[in-house]
């Protein structure tokens, strides 16, 4: 009989499009959501926590390029044939818990969510399979007050979680405005109308100019592939210029500009007047323009929301992979999207929401050094008597119960200097030793590590006898003595 052979042992490696997540990496993302959370509840919004499972058919038309049930999403047939798919994003199990709990709820429904998302797409530099979304969202009112309150929510996130004016721009358009170009420029087909969104969705990239080449005949890239344009007249494009361009140095200069823009369409005199009333609402709680502006480049999926959408953009630069100057960008977006609960009941329900995108969030904080560095670790309390474990052990338990984060060294005890490095590795501010000849004089040795670091890189020896890393305390002030220490540390 021939021998069997052994199955080959898995490879230990993260899926493409995914990553680990350590230490201080998972506490500074809990923290900032915690800040988050504190000023979406100062707004009046309750917590929902909906299932990270939806079915594809309550995920919907929504997602991106969809020629099949699963595109872009993680999805499986469940055994009574059913498509289901790990969740695209925030929105759309919001719009299906709305719609399902509707008569429960009040109205309207304040609520913020936090999580990771699953998107089936191709990974990139920076760009994963799963991340963390943090949003809040108002469903059941057409308000512009709702549309101004999640923008000055969104402004007060920002600074909370330390990025200050100067540094950031809430961006903010309207969909009914752009609609009123179209219509002013007499475009009516669906497919030369989506044209003409990509390419407005290109002015930041390719200026003025090139817009008015890519709606008429097209224009050379820099690559110098030649790109195929909407076929527009010039007489056609003018309105899409002139509504590109119309920011102005004021609110009121800006929708003028964008009055003229739209000429003689009532749906875009509607987008301008939302607007203006969103403007003087947003002006009336203290929030200008020098933290939220309107600007009619905010393009935004536009084919999703039916009203005002905003983005909010970090205007502070960092240097690329290259070494070369470049703004962070956008962080945080959202809009109104008064169809979406519309697909489950029938019946139109206005809403309105933002999203922001915790984990380039966190990596802005960290380019500029609001976060980040090496996080302390625990108090570590070592070995050198493994029958005396319970001793060692209530020494952390008065430590913990101090409030200072401690752990007792678990490893194998024989090697001293094995018990040190570890608590190095861990990072660790402070090492408590105790060995028989301590314990006879009721005395405990402390080890301040951080001193002892910065002595061995740099100290003279006369230092060394002014500030010795390693003392002896009466086992009474053990609490006391290393607080002091930690605190000393953190100044």
């Amino acid at each position: 009989m021939a021998k069997q052979k052994k199955a080959p042992r898995p490879k230990a490696e993260t899926p493409k499009g995914f990553r680990d997540y350590f230490g201080s990496e998972v506490t500074e993302r809990a923290e900032m959501l915690r800040k988050i959370t504190g000023v979406y509840h100062a707004y009046g919004f309750d917590a929902l926590e909906s299932a990270a499972v939806e079915t594809v058919e309550a995920l919907g038309k929504f997602l991106p390029d969809v020629d099949r049930p699963n595109e872009g999403v993680f999805a499986w047939q469940d055994e009574d044939e059913k498509w289901l798919a790990l969740r695209y994003d925030l929105t759309a199990p919001l719009a299906r818990v709305y719609a399902q709990h509707r008569n429960d709820l009040p109205t309207p429904y304040r609520r913020y969510a936090m999580g990771p998302v699953w998107r089936n797409e191709k990974p990139g530099p920076g760009r994963f399979r799963q991340f963390y979304q943090c949003d809040a969202d108002t469903v059941g009112t057409a308000s512009p007050a709702a549309d101004a309150e999640i923008c000055a929510m969104l402004a007060d996130c920002l600074e909370t979680v330390g990025i200050p004016r100067g540094d950031y721009v809430i961006r903010v358009n309207n969909r009914k405005v752009l609609n009123g170009v179209l219509e002013t420029m007499g475009v009516t087909d669906e497919a030369q109308s989506a044209a003409v969104l990509r390419t407005i969705d290109k002015f930041d990239k390719v200026g003025e100019e090139g817009v008015r080449q890519l709606l008429g005949k097209g224009r050379l890239d820099a690559s110098g592939a030649y790109i195929d344009g909407v076929g527009l007249s010039e007489e056609q494009a003018e309105p899409v210029i002139a509504f590109l361009t119309s920011k102005g140095a004021s609110t009121q200069q800006t929708l003028a500009n964008l009055r003229s823009a739209v000429g003689a369409s009532a749906m875009g005199a509607e987008g301008v007047d939302e607007l203006e009333q969103f403007a003087a609402l947003l002006e009336a709680q203290g929030y200008g323009s020098d933290r939220i502006v309107i600007d009619p480049s905010v393009v935004r999926g536009l084919g999703y929301y039916t009203g005002p959408v905003y983005e909010a953009e970090l205007t502070f630069e960092i240097t690329d992979e290259k070494g070369r100057p470049r703004q962070f960008g956008s962080v945080a977006g959202g809009g109104r999207y008064d169809d979406l609960v519309k697909r489950f009941t029938g019946q139109a329900v206005p809403a309105t929401g933002v999203s922001i995108g915790v984990d380039r969030l966190l990596a802005a904080l960290r380019e500029k050094g609001r976060i980040g560095g090496e996080a302390q670790g625990p108090v570590v309390v070592t070995v050198m008597d493994k029958a005396r474990m319970a001793d060692y052990l209530a020494m952390v338990a008065e430590l913990r119960q101090a409030g200072i984060r401690a752990e007792v060294y678990l490893g194998n005890p024989k090697n001293f200097g094995n018990q040190l490095k570890y608590a190095d590795k861990r990072a660790s501010p402070v090492a408590i030793i105790q060995g028989s000849d301590e314990m006879e004089r009721d005395v405990v040795q402390i080890k301040d590590l951080v001193l002892g670091a910065q002595i061995a890189e740099s100290a003279t020896l006369e230092e060394w006898k002014e500030r010795p890393s390693q003392f002896e305390v009466p086992r009474a002030e053990l609490v006391g003595r290393v607080r002091e220490i930690i605190e000393g540390q953190a100044r």
